[in-house]
């Protein structure tokens, strides 16, 4: 079930089978530890978050901030078209997206110094400016920061789902328990499973067998030390147990149980049907789901990662550009028609923008690494819809006009969350460090 995700940095591989599902699920900071912490926990608000994470960070030319106007050589071969909202053009590359306008707002004026995948990553999705180059986080990232305040222990749903996670982010001193729970392949596939959430049955004995030998452990040690954690410890096992073999998580990934109608609008490719995967399971409970774009099936482009040295960007923006268009409007208007646009809240968005003036290499086009101007789409969670927030020069090189933070985007996110981001978290040496060092959200958005 490993998922390579590609970009400039190399391959990197995430996945966990079911001999690594027993270790986690009963061992120190696995499912267990984690149902414990969440029932400390008051239950949340009914509201969720998905992020559609477009991995190697997206052009905005080619995207939500064209510049039909500037010098061929930054403007790309690809024209502009008017949208839902008066004044406002997307690339022609995305019409769906364009129709629905309306039901969205634009961000084209994000700014921070990440230059690289792995700094623009977690600086933008931790609010912690990030300039040392490192496969980890060294603050959570915002999906461990929900799931690790989100979902009591009767849910029997994990809290945060990544399909997969956030490359190069993660619950850093939160703890193991805190990470995603992790989807991988293709669920466009008839042959895809979502692993850890069923036992077969030639196992089941085995499973047993562990669960009333830790019974028979906790029991010694309760006896022995009268310790009311300890006493609680084996229901946490069995909310553990019962989220691996239970039918409600099943269910909830459960495809099948959609019409085949639906399944086509959101389209017959891996985005589209991680798209309604995640629609699917928000509306069943889970708090954030991370939806990480990558692998078009017949593309020559792996991810967002337009250098020339890796394949020309506009015949991967071609390639790429239906089928990200198609599965974001399916998903913006099936969250409107089912009436779950003010409980969740849909963030589409890569690490950074790409360089507004186009490199060659060996003949062919590229764009490059540029935090300097990033552009997002934000949707549902009762925000502003139809608002365009800040503004880029004519060529798209600077923000000229209302520049934002990553701190903003997230106190945003976070509110829509009903997490105070001036809460305390201790780090790995005991020191309390804020989620994030401002609170207030975006006003155009709220």
């Amino acid at each position: 079930m490993n998922a390579a995700a590609r970009n400039c940095e190399g391959p990197s591989g995430i996945g966990i089978g079911r001999r690594e599902l027993i270790r986690f699920g009963f061992g120190g900071l696995g499912l267990a530890e984690l149902s414990r912490q969440r029932s400390l926990a008051a239950a949340p608000p009914d509201t969720a978050l998905i992020i559609v994470w477009l991995h190697g960070g997206v052009t905005h030319l080619e995207t939500w901030d064209p510049k039909p106007d500037a010098p061929v050589e930054y403007r790309g071969p690809f024209g502009a078209i008017n949208t839902s909202v008066s004044g406002l053009q997307f690339s022609e590359l995305l019409p769906r997206q364009a129709a629905l306008a309306h039901r969205m707002s634009v961000v084209r004026s994000v700014v921070h110094r990440g230059i690289c995948h792995q700094q623009g990553l977690q600086t933008l999705m931790t609010g912690k400016e990030q300039l040392v180059l490192k496969n980890k986080a060294e603050h959570p990232d915002c999906t461990c920061v929900i799931g690790h305040h989100r979902q009591p222990s009767t849910r029997r749903l994990p809290a945060n789902v990544g399909m997969p996670p956030l490359p190069y982010g993660g619950a850093a001193y939160l703890g193991a328990g805190e990470e995603a729970f992790v989807v991988s392949g293709d669920p466009n596939q008839p042959t895809f499973q979502v692993p850890n959430i069923a036992v077969a049955e030639k196992q089941r004995p085995r499973l047993d067998r562990r669960v009333r030998l830790l019974q028979g452990v906790d029991s010694a040690q309760r006896a022995l030390w009268e310790n009311p954690e300890i006493a609680a410890r084996d229901r946490h096992y069995h909310a553990a147990v019962e989220m691996v073999t239970g039918s409600e998580a099943r269910s909830a990934f459960s495809l099948e149980q959609e019409s085949a109608a639906t399944r086509d609008r959101y389209g017959r490719t891996r985005w589209g049907q991680q798209l309604l995967l995640a629609r699917r399971l928000v509306e069943a409970g889970v708090s954030v789901v991370t939806c990480s774009f990558f692998q078009v099936e017949k593309g020559v482009a792996g991810s967002f990662d337009d250098h020339a040295v890796n394949w020309d960007c506009f015949q991967a923006q071609k390639e790429r550009a239906p089928v990200l268009d198609q599965s974001v409007a399916a998903l913006i208007q099936d969250l409107h028609d089912r009436g779950l646009d003010r409980k969740v809240m849909v963030v589409v968005t890569g690490e950074f923008g790409r360089t507004p003036k186009i490199s060659h290499v060996d003949g062919k086009a590229g764009r490059d690494h540029w935090p300097y101007a990033t552009s997002l789409l934000v949707a549902g969670g009762g925000l502003r819809m139809g608002e365009v927030i800040g503004a880029t020069d004519s060529r798209g090189e600077y923000v000229v006009e209302r520049p934002l933070s990553p701190n903003d985007l997230l106190a945003t996110i976070y509110r829509h969350m009903a997490i105070d981001p001036e809460r305390h978290l201790v780090d790995h040496s005991g020191r309390p460090v804020a989620i994030l060092d401002r609170k207030d959200p975006i006003p155009e958005l709220v």
